[in-house]
Protein backbone atom coordinates (compact mmCIF):
# COMPACT_ATOMS: atom_id res chain seq x y z
CA UNK A 1 0.00 0.00 0.00
CA UNK A 2 1.10 3.35 -0.68
CA UNK A 3 1.82 6.35 1.42
CA UNK A 4 -0.06 9.34 0.99
CA UNK A 5 2.17 12.84 1.36
CA UNK A 6 -0.36 15.24 1.37
CA UNK A 7 0.90 18.78 -0.28
CA UNK A 8 -2.46 20.93 0.71
CA UNK A 9 -6.00 20.40 2.08
CA UNK A 10 -9.14 22.43 1.09
CA UNK A 11 -11.04 21.14 3.72
CA UNK A 12 -14.49 22.82 2.75
CA UNK A 13 -16.80 23.26 -0.64
CA UNK A 14 -18.04 26.69 -1.45
CA UNK A 15 -20.54 27.60 -3.69
CA UNK A 16 -17.71 29.59 -5.94
CA UNK A 17 -14.84 27.42 -5.88
CA UNK A 18 -11.87 28.71 -7.46
CA UNK A 19 -9.65 26.86 -9.83
CA UNK A 20 -7.56 29.90 -9.69
CA UNK A 21 -6.58 29.19 -5.86
CA UNK A 22 -5.92 25.21 -7.27
CA UNK A 23 -3.40 26.59 -9.45
CA UNK A 24 -1.88 29.18 -7.72
CA UNK A 25 -1.24 26.11 -4.54
CA UNK A 26 0.44 24.21 -8.32
CA UNK A 27 2.75 26.87 -8.52
CA UNK A 28 3.91 27.42 -5.13
CA UNK A 29 4.22 23.53 -5.18
CA UNK A 30 6.79 23.85 -7.90
CA UNK A 31 8.78 27.20 -6.39
CA UNK A 32 7.39 29.30 -8.90
CA UNK A 33 7.13 31.96 -5.85
CA UNK A 34 6.32 35.27 -8.04
CA UNK A 35 4.73 36.58 -11.50
CA UNK A 36 8.23 36.78 -13.05
CA UNK A 37 8.55 33.12 -12.18
CA UNK A 38 5.67 31.83 -13.54
CA UNK A 39 5.18 33.69 -16.57
CA UNK A 40 8.79 32.38 -17.70
CA UNK A 41 7.25 28.72 -16.48
CA UNK A 42 4.41 28.83 -18.52
CA UNK A 43 6.24 30.41 -21.46
CA UNK A 44 9.55 28.71 -21.78
CA UNK A 45 12.03 30.26 -23.47
CA UNK A 46 12.75 29.05 -27.03
CA UNK A 47 16.07 26.83 -26.90
CA UNK A 48 17.75 29.20 -29.79
CA UNK A 49 17.99 32.14 -26.77
CA UNK A 50 19.48 29.57 -24.06
CA UNK A 51 23.00 29.73 -24.03
CA UNK A 52 25.71 27.44 -22.84
CA UNK A 53 26.60 28.88 -19.61
CA UNK A 54 22.89 28.39 -18.88
CA UNK A 55 23.03 24.79 -19.10
CA UNK A 56 26.01 24.12 -17.53
CA UNK A 57 28.15 23.61 -20.48
CA UNK A 58 32.36 25.42 -20.05
CA UNK A 59 32.66 27.61 -22.86
CA UNK A 60 35.84 26.81 -23.29
CA UNK A 61 35.44 23.09 -23.83
CA UNK A 62 32.47 24.01 -26.09
CA UNK A 63 35.00 26.42 -28.10
CA UNK A 64 37.87 23.97 -28.44
CA UNK A 65 34.68 21.23 -29.87
CA UNK A 66 33.78 23.91 -32.41
CA UNK A 67 37.00 24.61 -33.46
CA UNK A 68 38.23 21.30 -34.35
CA UNK A 69 34.72 20.74 -35.99
CA UNK A 70 35.20 23.28 -38.29
CA UNK A 71 38.64 22.28 -38.97
CA UNK A 72 37.50 19.06 -40.06
CA UNK A 73 34.61 20.45 -42.22
CA UNK A 74 37.07 22.95 -43.94
CA UNK A 75 40.09 20.19 -44.48
CA UNK A 76 37.72 17.66 -45.84
CA UNK A 77 39.03 15.48 -43.20
CA UNK A 78 36.22 12.45 -42.40
CA UNK A 79 34.58 12.33 -39.01
CA UNK A 80 32.74 9.87 -37.43
CA UNK A 81 29.72 10.67 -35.51
CA UNK A 82 29.80 7.66 -32.71
CA UNK A 83 26.49 7.39 -30.93
CA UNK A 84 24.75 5.12 -28.31
CA UNK A 85 21.87 2.66 -29.28
CA UNK A 86 19.06 3.72 -27.01
CA UNK A 87 16.94 6.47 -28.16
CA UNK A 88 19.04 9.37 -26.58
CA UNK A 89 21.88 8.03 -28.44
CA UNK A 90 20.25 7.58 -31.14
CA UNK A 91 18.65 11.68 -31.29
CA UNK A 92 21.66 12.86 -30.24
CA UNK A 93 23.78 10.94 -33.24
CA UNK A 94 21.02 11.92 -35.55
CA UNK A 95 20.90 15.74 -34.71
CA UNK A 96 25.15 15.83 -34.70
CA UNK A 97 25.42 14.33 -37.88
CA UNK A 98 22.32 15.85 -39.89
CA UNK A 99 24.08 19.19 -38.35
CA UNK A 100 27.96 18.33 -40.29
CA UNK A 101 26.08 16.61 -43.26
CA UNK A 102 24.62 19.67 -44.38
CA UNK A 103 27.38 21.92 -43.11
CA UNK A 104 29.55 19.99 -46.48
CA UNK A 105 31.44 17.55 -43.95
CA UNK A 106 32.78 14.19 -44.54
CA UNK A 107 30.84 12.71 -41.81
CA UNK A 108 29.58 9.20 -41.36
CA UNK A 109 27.29 8.13 -38.30
CA UNK A 110 28.05 5.07 -36.43
CA UNK A 111 26.39 2.82 -33.53
CA UNK A 112 27.71 -0.02 -32.27
CA UNK A 113 26.16 -3.56 -31.87
CA UNK A 114 24.72 -4.15 -28.23
CA UNK A 115 25.84 -7.63 -28.22
CA UNK A 116 28.96 -7.54 -30.17
CA UNK A 117 30.57 -4.26 -29.39
CA UNK A 118 28.43 -3.33 -26.20
CA UNK A 119 28.07 -0.12 -24.80
CA UNK A 120 30.00 3.19 -25.93
CA UNK A 121 33.05 2.86 -26.98
CA UNK A 122 35.35 0.12 -27.86
CA UNK A 123 38.62 -1.62 -28.86
CA UNK A 124 36.63 -3.64 -31.63
CA UNK A 125 34.18 -0.36 -32.75
CA UNK A 126 36.78 2.04 -32.88
CA UNK A 127 38.68 -0.63 -35.44
CA UNK A 128 35.61 -1.16 -37.19
CA UNK A 129 35.27 2.99 -37.79
CA UNK A 130 38.49 2.58 -38.78
CA UNK A 131 38.40 -0.03 -41.05
CA UNK A 132 35.14 1.61 -42.98
CA UNK A 133 35.91 5.10 -42.23
CA UNK A 134 39.43 6.12 -41.31
CA UNK A 135 38.32 9.31 -39.87
CA UNK A 136 40.84 11.97 -38.47
CA UNK A 137 38.27 12.85 -35.68
CA UNK A 138 35.86 10.65 -34.07
CA UNK A 139 32.76 12.52 -31.68
CA UNK A 140 30.94 10.69 -28.92
CA UNK A 141 27.56 11.35 -28.32
CA UNK A 142 25.81 10.16 -24.67
CA UNK A 143 28.51 8.31 -23.83
CA UNK A 144 32.44 8.70 -23.66
CA UNK A 145 32.72 10.14 -20.18
CA UNK A 146 33.88 6.84 -18.85
CA UNK A 147 35.62 5.80 -21.59
CA UNK A 148 39.76 6.93 -20.82
CA UNK A 149 41.44 3.71 -22.30
CA UNK A 150 39.04 3.62 -25.62
CA UNK A 151 39.87 7.54 -26.05
CA UNK A 152 43.80 6.70 -25.68
CA UNK A 153 43.45 3.60 -27.51
CA UNK A 154 41.75 5.73 -30.73
CA UNK A 155 44.33 8.59 -30.11
CA UNK A 156 46.95 6.01 -30.47
CA UNK A 157 45.78 5.36 -34.56
CA UNK A 158 46.15 9.11 -34.77
CA UNK A 159 42.31 9.89 -34.52
CA UNK A 160 41.25 13.21 -32.56
CA UNK A 161 39.11 12.50 -29.95
CA UNK A 162 35.93 14.84 -28.46
CA UNK A 163 33.43 13.41 -26.24
CA UNK A 164 29.88 15.15 -25.86
CA UNK A 165 28.30 12.94 -22.93
CA UNK A 166 25.72 13.60 -20.01
CA UNK A 167 26.48 10.91 -17.64
CA UNK A 168 27.94 11.20 -14.33
CA UNK A 169 31.98 11.66 -14.45
CA UNK A 170 34.04 9.32 -12.88
CA UNK A 171 37.15 10.17 -11.42
CA UNK A 172 39.90 9.80 -14.27
CA UNK A 173 38.42 11.48 -17.62
CA UNK A 174 39.35 10.59 -20.79
CA UNK A 175 41.94 13.22 -22.04
CA UNK A 176 41.10 14.90 -25.12
CA UNK A 177 38.20 17.99 -25.42
CA UNK A 178 35.34 17.06 -23.76
CA UNK A 179 31.59 19.21 -24.01
CA UNK A 180 29.93 17.86 -20.66
CA UNK A 181 26.83 18.44 -18.37
CA UNK A 182 24.62 16.47 -16.44
CA UNK A 183 21.90 19.48 -16.77
CA UNK A 184 20.63 18.07 -20.19
CA UNK A 185 19.93 14.48 -22.13
CA UNK A 186 22.89 13.27 -24.47
CA UNK A 187 20.11 14.63 -27.38
CA UNK A 188 20.63 18.19 -25.30
CA UNK A 189 23.93 18.40 -25.19
CA UNK A 190 24.26 17.41 -29.14
CA UNK A 191 21.65 19.94 -29.86
CA UNK A 192 23.70 22.58 -28.24
CA UNK A 193 27.01 21.49 -30.02
CA UNK A 194 25.37 21.48 -33.52
CA UNK A 195 23.71 24.89 -32.69
CA UNK A 196 27.16 26.18 -31.58
CA UNK A 197 28.69 24.82 -35.07
CA UNK A 198 25.69 25.43 -37.55
CA UNK A 199 23.56 27.95 -35.77
CA UNK A 200 20.74 25.62 -36.17
CA UNK A 201 19.51 22.13 -35.51
CA UNK A 202 16.58 19.71 -34.95
CA UNK A 203 14.61 20.55 -31.39
CA UNK A 204 11.85 17.86 -32.35
CA UNK A 205 14.80 15.17 -31.56
CA UNK A 206 16.20 16.85 -28.87
CA UNK A 207 13.11 16.73 -26.96
CA UNK A 208 12.65 12.92 -28.15
CA UNK A 209 15.68 12.38 -26.31
CA UNK A 210 14.91 14.39 -23.02
CA UNK A 211 11.75 13.01 -22.78
CA UNK A 212 12.62 8.96 -23.15
CA UNK A 213 16.19 9.82 -20.91
CA UNK A 214 14.03 10.82 -18.33
CA UNK A 215 15.11 13.92 -17.78
CA UNK A 216 13.97 16.44 -15.50
CA UNK A 217 11.58 18.74 -17.88
CA UNK A 218 12.41 22.33 -16.09
CA UNK A 219 14.38 24.68 -17.26
CA UNK A 220 16.34 24.40 -20.57
CA UNK A 221 14.88 20.76 -20.47
CA UNK A 222 11.36 22.49 -20.02
CA UNK A 223 12.49 24.56 -23.34
CA UNK A 224 13.47 21.60 -25.32
CA UNK A 225 10.74 20.13 -24.92
CA UNK A 226 7.84 22.40 -25.09
CA UNK A 227 9.02 23.40 -27.90
CA UNK A 228 10.05 20.69 -29.14
CA UNK A 229 6.88 18.78 -29.01
CA UNK A 230 5.25 22.36 -30.77
CA UNK A 231 7.33 21.41 -33.70
CA UNK A 232 6.40 17.83 -33.72
CA UNK A 233 2.73 18.92 -34.75
CA UNK A 234 3.75 20.00 -37.81
CA UNK A 235 7.20 18.71 -38.67
CA UNK A 236 8.23 18.75 -41.94
CA UNK A 237 10.65 15.49 -41.05
CA UNK A 238 9.57 12.08 -43.04
CA UNK A 239 10.47 9.79 -40.88
CA UNK A 240 9.33 10.90 -37.92
CA UNK A 241 6.05 11.10 -39.54
CA UNK A 242 5.92 7.84 -40.70
CA UNK A 243 6.90 6.94 -37.00
CA UNK A 244 3.98 9.06 -35.59
CA UNK A 245 1.68 7.14 -37.99
CA UNK A 246 2.69 3.92 -37.56
CA UNK A 247 2.37 4.05 -33.54
CA UNK A 248 -0.54 5.77 -33.31
CA UNK A 249 0.33 8.86 -32.03
CA UNK A 250 -2.58 11.25 -32.92
CA UNK A 251 -1.32 14.01 -30.52
CA UNK A 252 2.12 14.22 -29.39
CA UNK A 253 2.61 14.67 -26.05
CA UNK A 254 5.06 13.64 -23.26
CA UNK A 255 3.28 10.30 -22.73
CA UNK A 256 3.05 9.53 -26.95
CA UNK A 257 7.33 9.71 -26.93
CA UNK A 258 7.70 8.08 -23.44
CA UNK A 259 5.46 5.23 -24.53
CA UNK A 260 4.78 4.86 -28.20
CA UNK A 261 7.96 6.40 -30.04
CA UNK A 262 10.76 5.97 -27.79
CA UNK A 263 10.52 2.33 -27.63
CA UNK A 264 10.31 1.96 -30.83
CA UNK A 265 13.64 3.94 -31.31
CA UNK A 266 14.72 1.82 -28.24
CA UNK A 267 13.77 -1.66 -29.38
CA UNK A 268 16.13 -1.52 -32.73
CA UNK A 269 19.11 -1.46 -30.06
CA UNK A 270 17.99 -3.93 -27.79
CA UNK A 271 17.11 -6.54 -30.34
CA UNK A 272 18.50 -5.74 -34.14
CA UNK A 273 20.52 -2.56 -34.73
CA UNK A 274 19.95 0.86 -33.98
CA UNK A 275 21.10 2.67 -37.11
CA UNK A 276 17.77 1.21 -39.02
CA UNK A 277 16.49 3.98 -36.39
CA UNK A 278 18.60 6.49 -37.13
CA UNK A 279 18.37 6.47 -40.80
CA UNK A 280 14.70 6.48 -40.26
CA UNK A 281 15.09 9.55 -38.59
CA UNK A 282 16.69 11.30 -40.85
CA UNK A 283 15.53 10.05 -44.67
CA UNK A 284 14.06 11.76 -47.02
CA UNK A 285 12.35 9.21 -48.60
CA UNK A 286 8.55 8.67 -48.03
CA UNK A 287 8.98 4.85 -49.15
CA UNK A 288 11.65 4.48 -46.76
CA UNK A 289 10.42 5.99 -44.05
CA UNK A 290 7.54 4.37 -44.39
CA UNK A 291 9.46 0.37 -44.60
CA UNK A 292 11.39 1.65 -41.55
CA UNK A 293 8.61 2.80 -39.51
CA UNK A 294 6.80 -0.40 -39.96
CA UNK A 295 10.02 -2.65 -38.77
CA UNK A 296 10.65 -0.10 -35.88
CA UNK A 297 6.85 -1.18 -35.26
CA UNK A 298 7.58 -4.96 -35.63
CA UNK A 299 10.92 -5.19 -33.80
CA UNK A 300 9.05 -3.43 -30.72
CA UNK A 301 6.14 -6.12 -30.41
CA UNK A 302 8.97 -9.02 -30.60
CA UNK A 303 10.57 -6.44 -27.96
CA UNK A 304 7.60 -6.40 -25.63
CA UNK A 305 6.55 -10.37 -26.30
CA UNK A 306 10.32 -11.14 -24.75
CA UNK A 307 10.54 -8.75 -21.78
CA UNK A 308 7.32 -9.98 -20.47
CA UNK A 309 8.78 -13.37 -20.57
CA UNK A 310 12.00 -12.29 -19.36
CA UNK A 311 10.24 -10.94 -16.11
CA UNK A 312 7.68 -14.10 -15.49
CA UNK A 313 11.09 -15.61 -15.21
CA UNK A 314 12.83 -13.15 -13.64
CA UNK A 315 9.81 -12.97 -10.84
CA UNK A 316 10.59 -16.91 -9.98
CA UNK A 317 13.90 -16.21 -8.90
CA UNK A 318 12.97 -14.02 -6.76
CA UNK A 319 12.66 -15.32 -3.06
CA UNK A 320 8.76 -13.72 -2.04
CA UNK A 321 9.14 -14.65 1.37
CA UNK A 322 12.41 -12.82 2.26
CA UNK A 323 13.24 -9.70 0.06
CA UNK A 324 16.49 -8.48 0.71
CA UNK A 325 17.02 -4.49 0.48
CA UNK A 326 18.49 -5.03 -3.19
CA UNK A 327 17.37 -7.60 -5.68
CA UNK A 328 20.33 -8.64 -7.65
CA UNK A 329 19.63 -11.41 -10.62
CA UNK A 330 21.74 -13.54 -13.12
CA UNK A 331 20.86 -16.05 -15.92
CA UNK A 332 22.31 -16.81 -18.70
CA UNK A 333 19.10 -16.49 -20.78
CA UNK A 334 18.92 -13.14 -20.24
CA UNK A 335 19.16 -10.68 -23.34
CA UNK A 336 20.81 -7.95 -23.20
CA UNK A 337 18.77 -5.64 -25.19
CA UNK A 338 16.16 -5.78 -22.56
CA UNK A 339 17.52 -6.34 -18.75
CA UNK A 340 17.11 -2.60 -18.31
CA UNK A 341 13.59 -2.36 -18.87
CA UNK A 342 13.40 -5.77 -16.82
CA UNK A 343 15.28 -4.03 -13.90
CA UNK A 344 13.10 -1.30 -14.44
CA UNK A 345 9.77 -3.73 -14.00
CA UNK A 346 11.05 -5.04 -11.14
CA UNK A 347 11.97 -2.06 -9.31
CA UNK A 348 8.58 -0.29 -9.78
CA UNK A 349 6.99 -3.79 -9.02
CA UNK A 350 8.81 -4.58 -5.54
CA UNK A 351 9.74 -0.94 -4.96
CA UNK A 352 13.86 -1.63 -4.25
CA UNK A 353 17.31 -1.28 -6.47
CA UNK A 354 17.59 -4.03 -9.15
CA UNK A 355 20.40 -5.58 -10.78
CA UNK A 356 19.83 -7.67 -13.74
CA UNK A 357 22.97 -9.50 -15.42
CA UNK A 358 22.67 -11.09 -18.92
CA UNK A 359 25.53 -13.78 -17.93
CA UNK A 360 28.32 -14.96 -20.85
CA UNK A 361 30.93 -17.65 -20.47
CA UNK A 362 33.20 -15.36 -19.55
CA UNK A 363 31.58 -11.50 -19.45
CA UNK A 364 28.29 -10.62 -18.05
CA UNK A 365 26.17 -7.46 -18.66
CA UNK A 366 23.87 -5.74 -16.08
CA UNK A 367 21.56 -3.15 -15.76
CA UNK A 368 20.79 -1.45 -12.37
CA UNK A 369 17.39 0.40 -11.80
CA UNK A 370 17.02 2.56 -8.28
CA UNK A 371 15.12 4.12 -5.96
CA UNK A 372 14.82 7.51 -4.06
CA UNK A 373 17.69 7.93 -1.62
CA UNK A 374 20.03 5.23 -2.91
CA UNK A 375 22.82 6.91 -5.87
CA UNK A 376 23.05 3.27 -8.09
CA UNK A 377 25.88 4.60 -9.64
CA UNK A 378 27.87 5.27 -6.72
CA UNK A 379 27.18 1.89 -5.17
CA UNK A 380 28.46 0.26 -8.22
CA UNK A 381 31.32 2.72 -8.64
CA UNK A 382 32.21 1.36 -5.10
CA UNK A 383 33.25 -1.72 -6.40
CA UNK A 384 34.58 -1.04 -9.27
CA UNK A 385 37.72 -3.15 -8.17
CA UNK A 386 35.53 -6.06 -9.64
CA UNK A 387 34.30 -4.18 -12.49
CA UNK A 388 35.12 -4.26 -16.16
CA UNK A 389 33.40 -0.88 -17.12
CA UNK A 390 30.61 0.93 -14.84
CA UNK A 391 28.36 4.37 -16.33
CA UNK A 392 25.27 5.86 -15.43
CA UNK A 393 23.05 7.91 -13.63
CA UNK A 394 22.06 8.33 -9.90
CA UNK A 395 19.01 6.42 -10.88
CA UNK A 396 20.17 4.23 -13.76
CA UNK A 397 23.72 2.41 -14.49
CA UNK A 398 25.11 -0.50 -16.26
CA UNK A 399 28.46 -2.44 -16.06
CA UNK A 400 30.58 -5.01 -17.26
CA UNK A 401 31.90 -7.89 -14.93
CA UNK A 402 33.62 -10.75 -15.33
CA UNK A 403 31.28 -13.93 -14.47
CA UNK A 404 33.85 -15.52 -12.56
CA UNK A 405 33.26 -12.64 -10.18
CA UNK A 406 29.42 -11.95 -10.00
CA UNK A 407 28.94 -13.76 -6.43
CA UNK A 408 31.59 -11.40 -4.58
CA UNK A 409 29.92 -8.61 -6.77
CA UNK A 410 26.36 -9.72 -5.21
CA UNK A 411 27.72 -9.98 -1.47
CA UNK A 412 29.35 -6.55 -2.03
CA UNK A 413 26.86 -4.87 -3.32
CA UNK A 414 24.12 -6.65 -1.06
CA UNK A 415 25.89 -5.40 2.10
CA UNK A 416 26.12 -2.21 1.04
CA UNK A 417 22.55 -1.60 -0.03
CA UNK A 418 21.67 -3.60 3.53
CA UNK A 419 23.79 -0.46 5.61
CA UNK A 420 22.05 2.42 3.31
CA UNK A 421 18.77 1.32 2.49
CA UNK A 422 16.30 1.91 5.84
CA UNK A 423 12.54 0.25 5.93
CA UNK A 424 11.18 3.89 5.65
CA UNK A 425 12.80 4.17 1.95
CA UNK A 426 11.48 1.21 0.79
CA UNK A 427 7.97 2.41 1.36
CA UNK A 428 6.31 3.90 -1.92
CA UNK A 429 5.26 7.13 -1.65
CA UNK A 430 2.97 8.83 -3.77
CA UNK A 431 2.98 12.66 -3.74
CA UNK A 432 -0.59 14.55 -3.16
CA UNK A 433 -0.70 18.08 -4.45
CA UNK A 434 -4.23 19.00 -2.68
CA UNK A 435 -6.39 16.75 -0.68
CA UNK A 436 -9.89 18.70 -1.99
CA UNK A 437 -13.92 18.05 -2.07
CA UNK A 438 -15.15 16.59 -5.28
CA UNK A 439 -17.13 19.32 -6.32
CA UNK A 440 -13.60 20.86 -7.23
CA UNK A 441 -12.76 18.48 -9.77
CA UNK A 442 -14.42 20.12 -12.81
CA UNK A 443 -13.15 20.08 -16.65
CA UNK A 444 -12.57 24.23 -16.34
CA UNK A 445 -9.68 22.98 -13.44
CA UNK A 446 -8.32 20.27 -16.15
CA UNK A 447 -8.48 23.23 -18.68
CA UNK A 448 -6.16 25.31 -16.35
CA UNK A 449 -3.77 22.02 -15.29
CA UNK A 450 -2.82 22.19 -18.90
CA UNK A 451 -0.71 25.28 -18.89
CA UNK A 452 1.65 23.53 -16.72
CA UNK A 453 2.49 20.84 -19.31
CA UNK A 454 4.65 19.13 -20.79
CA UNK A 455 4.60 16.93 -17.76
CA UNK A 456 7.43 14.81 -16.54
CA UNK A 457 10.40 13.95 -14.01
CA UNK A 458 10.28 17.12 -11.81
CA UNK A 459 7.40 18.90 -13.14
CA UNK A 460 4.68 15.66 -12.70
CA UNK A 461 1.01 15.85 -13.48
CA UNK A 462 -0.83 17.17 -10.05
CA UNK A 463 -1.95 14.70 -8.09
CA UNK A 464 -5.23 15.07 -5.97
CA UNK A 465 -7.42 13.41 -3.53
CA UNK A 466 -10.88 13.02 -1.77
CA UNK A 467 -11.93 11.22 1.21
CA UNK A 468 -15.36 9.01 1.33
CA UNK A 469 -16.76 9.21 -1.72
CA UNK A 470 -18.92 6.68 -2.77
CA UNK A 471 -18.56 3.53 -5.44
CA UNK A 472 -21.86 4.24 -7.47
CA UNK A 473 -20.43 1.76 -10.34
CA UNK A 474 -17.93 -0.65 -10.89
CA UNK A 475 -16.84 -2.96 -13.78
CA UNK A 476 -13.99 -4.38 -15.25
CA UNK A 477 -12.60 -3.64 -18.94
CA UNK A 478 -9.84 -4.22 -21.51
CA UNK A 479 -9.25 -6.82 -23.28
CA UNK A 480 -7.77 -8.82 -20.20
CA UNK A 481 -10.05 -7.17 -17.96
CA UNK A 482 -7.46 -6.02 -15.67
CA UNK A 483 -8.84 -2.01 -16.00
CA UNK A 484 -11.39 -0.68 -13.13
CA UNK A 485 -13.99 1.59 -14.95
CA UNK A 486 -16.12 3.17 -12.19
CA UNK A 487 -18.17 6.17 -11.75
CA UNK A 488 -17.91 7.81 -8.60
CA UNK A 489 -20.41 9.90 -6.21
CA UNK A 490 -20.13 12.79 -3.62
CA UNK A 491 -22.61 12.02 -1.35
CA UNK A 492 -21.91 14.78 1.53
CA UNK A 493 -22.23 17.89 -0.64
CA UNK A 494 -23.57 20.96 0.62
CA UNK A 495 -26.93 21.94 0.11
CA UNK A 496 -25.59 24.71 -1.98
CA UNK A 497 -23.18 22.48 -4.18
CA UNK A 498 -25.11 20.05 -6.65
CA UNK A 499 -23.35 16.59 -6.06
CA UNK A 500 -21.18 15.32 -8.66
CA UNK A 501 -20.83 11.58 -10.72
CA UNK A 502 -17.88 11.43 -12.11
CA UNK A 503 -16.64 8.19 -14.61
CA UNK A 504 -12.76 7.51 -13.44
CA UNK A 505 -10.65 4.35 -14.66
CA UNK A 506 -8.22 2.69 -12.60
CA UNK A 507 -5.57 1.15 -15.30
CA UNK A 508 -3.47 -2.03 -14.01
CA UNK A 509 -6.06 -1.99 -11.00
CA UNK A 510 -8.66 -4.90 -11.83
CA UNK A 511 -7.83 -7.00 -8.84
CA UNK A 512 -9.65 -4.88 -6.52
CA UNK A 513 -12.44 -5.35 -8.38
CA UNK A 514 -14.19 -7.88 -5.78
CA UNK A 515 -13.25 -5.47 -2.94
CA UNK A 516 -15.32 -2.36 -4.49
CA UNK A 517 -18.98 -3.05 -4.70
CA UNK A 518 -21.73 -0.75 -5.61
CA UNK A 519 -21.83 1.78 -2.30
CA UNK A 520 -18.52 1.41 -0.80
CA UNK A 521 -16.84 4.40 0.37
CA UNK A 522 -13.28 4.80 -0.22
CA UNK A 523 -10.60 7.11 -0.49
CA UNK A 524 -9.25 8.23 -4.01
CA UNK A 525 -5.79 9.74 -5.38
CA UNK A 526 -6.07 10.64 -8.75
CA UNK A 527 -5.40 13.06 -11.70
CA UNK A 528 -8.29 14.42 -14.29
CA UNK A 529 -8.28 13.63 -17.32
CA UNK A 530 -11.13 13.91 -20.22
CA UNK A 531 -12.69 11.59 -22.44
CA UNK A 532 -14.15 11.80 -25.96
CA UNK A 533 -16.71 10.05 -27.58
CA UNK A 534 -18.60 10.78 -31.10
CA UNK A 535 -16.65 14.33 -30.56
CA UNK A 536 -18.04 14.75 -27.23
CA UNK A 537 -15.52 15.27 -24.06
CA UNK A 538 -15.98 14.57 -20.89
CA UNK A 539 -14.33 15.15 -17.71
CA UNK A 540 -12.63 11.37 -15.99
CA UNK A 541 -10.38 10.47 -13.06
CA UNK A 542 -7.34 8.66 -13.52
CA UNK A 543 -7.32 6.80 -10.44
CA UNK A 544 -3.65 6.15 -8.92
CA UNK A 545 -4.26 4.81 -5.67
CA UNK A 546 -7.53 3.68 -3.72
CA UNK A 547 -7.48 3.48 0.20
CA UNK A 548 -10.93 1.10 1.69
CA UNK A 549 -12.32 3.02 4.94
Amino acid sequence: MKRWKIGKRITESRKHKSEEEIITLLFKERGLKNRKDIDEFLNPKKPEKLTIKDVGIEPKKMSACVSRILKAIKNKESIVVYADYDADGICAGAILWEALWKMGAQVMPYIPHRENEGYGLSEKGIDAVVKQYDPKLIITVDHGISARDKVAYAQKQGIDMIVTDHHTKPTALPDCTIVHTTQLSGSGVSWFVAQEVTGGASVELAAIGTIADLLPLTDANRSIVAHGLQAMHTTRRIGLRALMKEAGSVNVDTYAVSHQLAPRLNAMGRIDHALDALRLLCTTSEEKAKLLAEKLGLTNRERQKLTEETVTHARSLIPQNSLKSLIFLSHESYNQGIIGLVAGRLAEEYYRPVIVLSKGETYAKASARSIPGFNIIEAIRYCSDLLVDAGGHPMAAGFTVETKNISRLHAKLTGLADKQITQDMLQKTLAIDVEMPLEYATEKLWQHIQQLAPFGIGNHQPVFATRRVLVADVRLIGKDRNHLKLRISSPNSPSSLKPLIIDAVAFNLGYLYGQLAQGTTVDLAYTLDTNEWNGRRSLQLKIRDVKQR
